[in-house]
């Protein structure tokens, strides 16, 4: 059962318990207090007949069974009284009776004590209600009985009215709190409702799908957890199928990189052994596959670098940045001057805190990915900077520079601006996102700029702080 339908259900209940008690007591409140009216009335005015008789038995020392019954008869017929039935009787004998209700009456003389007046009530055949009031009186020396009916069946023929008048009102009442329970209800669940359909759309896959409830109390409160909830899954599977993506990427590239050089090793070396080159052909065929098990080698290396450093436990010192790239400069630049390369830096003197060797690999790759943007001969200068929780080292040639749309990717392993010129030169796409994962362990970021045909510049921002 739906929940919208259980508060229906609970809000009538409650109301018919609530309406059919408050309902049934006040009818019967005002039921009892008709009849208690009718019998005090009743009763007033057979006390009166009484008292007349009594009056007359005490003024007519004649009076006797006889003369009652005769004032009796005057006063009923001159309708100063008004019974639906009267008897009169003695402990031998009815003296005087009048109505045919009569007939229904019940013997209480022996319940009779004096001035005492006993009340009662009967029905008669058309179930209709009577009281009947009994008292005890005198003539002469005789003791007379006397018994009246007095009509109340008005009371209960109101109170049958009012009784259907309260069905008819009770249904219309529980009717109409059927509908308004069940529009109060609906509109309390139907953010519920929103809610589950917002979790089946995200478990069928609809991601970006959101509840947007905006409630202030505390179903609000719950929907916008939910869509933080969702937007943080949504996020993280993005994020997760970004990372399978590079996954594939990597694995495929690594793949392609060692099936090359691997095919050209196996051929030169199947036709070695097969004895049918000359020397000049051996030769060729012998620096090929030195080639090819250097450029596997460089590529395990690599590897090999990107998996310790990931996996390091980066021990940090004092060191100065200005100092290790002035050494580093010095000693490249005879090698990239027969290549038509400058070096030149300019160094902001300082300490701070570093991981040497991590340094070192980070300013080769740098300076070797800049080299090989070169189209020919051109410049790279190197400029450091200290801040004030480490250095910050930027790295601009003024080579062919890289397509916009490659240089969100250029951090990935493997990737390769220009693959086939990368390849010539030995590169295998893992240089810069060794860059980028040194950047990291020290607390910092590597960021591109470059225009196609002018140059590119890398900026790298080492945190790893400052010495004392």
């Amino acid at each position: 059962m739906k929940f919208r339908f259980k508060i229906t259900l609970c809000m009538i209940c409650l109301l018919s318990f609530l309406i059919g008690i408050g309902g049934g007591a006040l009818i019967n409140v005002s039921f009892q207090t008709s009849l208690n009216q009718e019998k005090e009335t009743a009763l007033k005015s057979y006390q009166l007949m009484l008292g007349a008789l009594q009056i007359v038995n005490g003024t007519n020392t004649q009076a006797d069974s006889v003369t009652i019954p005769k004032t009796l008869k005057q006063m009923t017929s001159q309708g100063l009284f008004s019974w639906a039935g009267l008897n009169l009787s003695s402990e031998t004998e009815t003296l005087y009776e009048q109505g045919s209700v009569t007939t229904y009456f019940s013997d209480v003389s022996e319940r009779l004590t004096g001035d005492h007046c006993l009340v009662t009530n009967f029905k008669d055949a058309q179930n209709k209600r009577y009281l009947q009031l009994s008292g005890q009186t005198s003539a002469g020396a005789d003791k007379l009985y006397l018994t009246v009916a007095y009509d109340i069946s008005s009371i209960y023929i109101t109170r049958a009215r009012n009784l259907a008048t309260y069905y008819r009102i009770f249904f219309v009442m529980i009717l109409l709190c059927a509908v308004l329970a069940y529009s109060m209800s609906y509109m309390l669940t139907r953010p519920l409702s929103v809610l589950s359909k917002a979790s089946k759309e995200i478990a069928s896959g609809n991601l970006s799908f959101r509840s947007e409830i905006f409630t202030n109390d505390e179903v609000g409160s719950l929907s916008s957890d939910f869509d933080a909830m969702a937007e943080q899954v949504e996020q993280s599977v993005h994020d997760l199928k970004d990372a399978m993506e590079r996954q594939d990427r990597f694995i495929g590239s690594f793949a392609h990189e060692m099936k090359t050089p691997m095919t050209s090793i196996i051929g030169y070396a199947d036709l070695l052994r097969g004895q049918t080159l000359s020397a000049e052909e051996q030769a060729e065929a012998a620096n090929y596959i030195f080639s090819e098990g250097k450029r596997l080698e460089s590529l395990s290396f690599k590897l090999l670098d990107l998996f310790v450093t990931d996996k390091k436990n980066l021990v940090k010192t004092s060191l100065s940045p200005a100092k290790i790239v002035r050494e580093t400069v010095a000693s490249l630049k005879p090698i990239y001057q027969k290549e038509g390369v400058a070096l030149n830096c300019s160094c902001q003197e300082g300490t701070c805190l570093l991981e040497p060797d991590l340094f070192s690999s980070l300013l080769l790759n740098l300076l070797d990915n800049a080299k090989k943007a070169m189209e020919g001969e051109g410049s790279i200068r190197i400029e450091v900077a200290m801040l004030s929780d480490g250095c910050r080292i930027a790295v601009a040639d003024n080579g062919k520079g890289i397509p916009p749309e490659a240089l969100a990717h250029i951090t990935e392993a493997f990737y390769r601006v220009d693959k086939s010129r990368s390849r010539k030169q030995g590169g295998v796409g893992l240089g810069l996102a060794l860059c980028a994962k040194i950047a990291e362990l020290h607390g910092g970021t590597i960021r591109f700029a470059s225009k196609p045909g002018e140059g590119t510049t890398v900026t790298v921002e080492l945190k790893g702080g400052r010495s004392s």
